[in-house]
């Protein structure tokens, strides 16, 4: 498994989001998710786009209750 400072090292430069939301109409709540590499992934914040994405694993997503399902990605 990888250590932080390794998630941290990878670019993201190239890395495609996806988007979920709180709820409707999509107001509040919005979360972005990318994978970045092999069981790793980047989470962000779509109003705060000046923020970096904070990176985890796998199994840090399902520890924390987030599915890639949810945004549209498989895990």
């Amino acid at each position: 498994m990888a250590d932080a400072h390794d998630l941290y090292a990878l670019d993201i430069s190239h890395a495609v989001f996806a988007s979920a939301c709180g709820g409707p109409p999509c107001t509040e709540g919005c979360v972005t998710l990318a994978r970045i590499g092999p069981d790793v992934w980047a989470l962000g914040d779509d109003k705060r786009p000046d923020q970096a994405p904070l990176r985890f694993t796998t199994a840090e997503l399902d520890a924390a209750g987030i599915d890639p399902a949810r945004f549209g990605l498989s895990a």
